[in-house]
């Protein structure tokens, strides 16, 4: 059974909706593709193929709105777009990750994150930046690699919020050796994909000896829901 609420983001000037499958398990969030909303998940079914995790209490299920339909696939300019992904990930950290917590009974087991198309790049960011609370990342079909949507634009808060440059670029120490404590998993399938985005992104991980994985899903698999549907039930079921 679904339980919805709303968190608010002073800074965004905005409400989230956020929405819980299952009572108990590991704690697996949710974020939704570019265009969609919290919700999205539901109607598309991706939460009924989580159902026997969620339903068994191997998994407790969330999913949370994000800027992506208001940032990056909207015609504002580039500073914007990161502004709205800096405050973004600064509400991930201060409420919606301690507000997950509560909800599990002040639980200190890590989160599991994944997303598909622009919520696999929400997901990896979040998992990059935070290895502390995510041990387990699971993109699917992502856009990882947003400068096309830039235009060219960079500024220091872009670079912290794009795992291919504050990762690719950490120093060795205790921040890289966190990360390296996070499983990354990134799939895709062969039809209708940027195949190059997630090889970039997996290569990135590789060279900074952070565990990743990738799974090529064959025809007729593509960047679309049934895709979906499948890999990530298969990629909990194997980790939680």
């Amino acid at each position: 059974m679904r339980e919805t609420w709303t968190l608010s983001s002073a800074e965004l000037s905005r409400d989230f909706g956020v929405a819980r499958w299952g009572h108990f398990g590991k704690p697996v969030l949710l974020f939704p593709t570019g265009g969609a909303d919290y919700l999205d998940v539901e109607r598309f079914l991706l939460v009924n193929a989580l159902r026997p995790l969620w339903e068994a209490g191997r998994i407790k299920l969330y999913s949370v709105d994000s800027v992506c339909r208001q940032g990056w696939t909207s015609d504002i300019h580039p500073r914007e777009k990161v502004r709205l992904q800096r405050s973004y990930a600064a509400w991930l950290e201060s409420d919606l990750f301690p507000a997950i917590r509560k909800d599990c009974a002040d639980t200190d087991q890590p989160f599991a994150v994944a997303g598909a198309s622009l919520g696999a790049f929400q997901a990896w960011s979040a998992a990059a930046r935070h290895p502390e609370q995510v041990d387990l990342c699971i993109g699917m079909s992502g856009t990882y690699n947003l400068d096309r949507r830039l235009h060219g634009y960079w500024d220091e808060d872009w670079y912290y919020q794009d795992p291919r440059q504050f990762v690719g670029n950490a120093p060795e120490g205790p921040e890289l050796d966190a990360i390296r404590r996070t499983r990354f998993v990134l799939g895709l399938g062969e039809a209708y994909e940027n195949q190059a985005y997630t090889e970039e992104a997996a290569g990135v991980l590789q060279r900074r000896g952070v565990p990743v994985s990738v799974l090529r899903w064959r025809a007729p698999a593509g960047h679309d829901w049934p895709t979906w549907r499948t890999m990530l039930p298969k990629v909990l079921e194997h980790f939680v």
